[in-house]
């Protein structure tokens, strides 16, 4: 299938990734410890005990990583910062050895014509602030509102396109809910707590982004949206894909969008409201001038009996049908669904009409094999992505104000609780000696983009 979609000429073509995932020198130049390094430190939370340590070791290869997008003829490079690096302690004393790293990270960007796109938070929260209980003090929000100053005080006149937060609701839910992410807590009131924060955090650093960015800087925060669709027609299958939407999507969007929270998540989920000062929905709704989207799977569901207390599922009463049949499924066991794509991108438009919409991560693992020389051949990820940005540009003719699409992920990298297990980059990385070899589909993306440049 070729794609049969066309796109602006100034359509933003990136790559992303993230700081723990690829950087490692977990312990040079002034780095101070994450809850990521406790957490992936501590034995059977990680997949055979993999840390982020070392992980693509970015921080010594930066140059070369990014000479390697300039040949692919990326456009754009979404990258988070790491907060214990530039603040060891998440406030206080800066790290100036940090900050120079992300400020040639930067100029060298630049220099090859590559558009950056910085994430404040992707979740590595400096160890210090959670040993003051981290997401669940109310003083975070406030350090990490400072903390983005800092950085935009050095960044901000050559930085555009900023995002304060990655999949608040990863941090909330797998990190205080369900355990699987750092710090590991399993306590759902504790997530709506942490998910209460996380988004006045964001609320808090856009007035201090602003003044301290350029006058053109486009200001935004990136939610993850897993799409659900009922399996049947039944009133109470309709009511259970309701309940899951709350969860799983509408949780974060509504406090943004809409200063509130959706009207039955916390009953449902048999929790309490979070505790909150008056002034906290309009801080956390003040006007975006974007939403990154992050799509990789949908969700089906149908009714079950409710049950009180135990996982998710039980309390929404919803079971997921899985395998779905006739569907193929990526490394992670997750649906391949593009269509979830221009729905999902649709729904968002017409339901909250933000002003721009940038596909901030999308994109698939599988099993990949190296043979040695310089080939990977992957050609179900570029089926995936050739079958999404498909889905894409087909949002973007309906009406979809969409304005770029990144490809996770750039390299392969440390995937949290999976390690080393999933590889999901279009360039391949043999961790053993930290060569890089670009795949299959990093060179059908490089083509795709090329097709699409505008001639001069």
């Amino acid at each position: 299938m070729e794609i049969s979609v066309s796109f602006p000429p100034d359509f933003l073509w990136g790559v992303a990734t993230s700081a723990y995932q690829i950087e490692g020198a977990a312990y040079e130049d002034g780095r101070g410890p994450s809850i990521w390094d406790a957490f992936s430190g501590t034995p059977g939370k990680t997949y055979q005990g993999d840390t982020g340590d070392i992980a693509a070791d970015h921080y010594h290869r930066m140059e070369e990583d990014v000479a390697l997008m300039a040949r692919l003829g990326i456009g754009a490079y979404r990258f988070s910062i790491s907060w214990p690096r530039v603040l060891p302690q998440g406030k206080g004393s800066v790290n100036s050895r940090g900050l120079d790293f992300y400020e040639r990270l930067v100029d060298c960007l630049l220099a090859h014509k590559i558009t950056p796109l910085v994430t404040l938070f992707h979740w590595d929260l400096p160890l210090a602030l959670q040993s003051d209980g981290g997401w669940l003090n109310r003083e975070t929000a406030l350090a990490f509102a400072e903390y983005a100053e800092i950085v935009a005080r050095r960044l901000g006149d050559r930085v555009r396109w900023w995002a304060t937060l990655n999949e608040p609701w990863c941090s909330a839910y797998l990190g205080h809910g369900s355990g699987e992410h750092a710090p590991g807590l399993r306590d759902l009131q504790a997530a709506i707590t942490a998910g209460h924060h996380l988004l006045l955090a964001h609320g808090l650093a856009l007035p201090r982004l602003r003044a301290h960015t350029r006058s053109d800087a486009q200001l935004g925060i990136v939610l993850n949206f897993t799409p659900v669709y009922p399996a049947d027609e039944q009133p109470e299958t309709q009511e259970s894909a309701q309940q899951a939407d709350a969860f799983h999507n509408r949780w974060f969007i509504e406090p943004l969008y809409c200063a509130r929270y959706p009207e039955t998540l916390f009953s449902a989920l048999q929790v309490q409201p979070p505790a909150m000062e008056a002034s906290d929905l309009e801080l956390i709704a003040a006007p975006l001038d974007f939403l990154g989207v992050n799509y990789y799977t949908r969700l089906l569901v149908r009714a079950s009996a409710p049950a009180n207390g135990g996982p998710i599922s039980a309390r929404l009463a919803h079971e997921t049908v899985a395998p779905v049949p006739g569907s193929s499924y990526t490394e992670m066991g997750w649906e391949v669904y593009p269509s979830g794509l221009k729905d999902l991108l649709l729904r968002l438009q017409h339901e909250y009409q933000p002003k721009t919409m940038v596909v901030t991560e999308n994109g698939a693992a599988f099993h990949d094999e190296w043979d040695g020389n310089e080939h990977i051949h992957d050609g179900c990820r570029i089926a995936y992505l050739r079958q999404h940005i498909q889905a894409l540009g087909e949002a973007l003719a309906s009406g979809a104000a969409v304005r770029g699409y990144f490809v996770w992920s750039l390299l392969d990298n440390f995937e949290w609780a999976f390690g080393y297990s999933k590889r999901f980059g279009i360039v391949y990385v043999d961790y053993s000696t930290q060569r890089r070899i670009v795949k299959d589909s990093g060179y059908w993306y490089a083509s795709f983009i090329a097709a699409r440049r505008p001639r001069s």
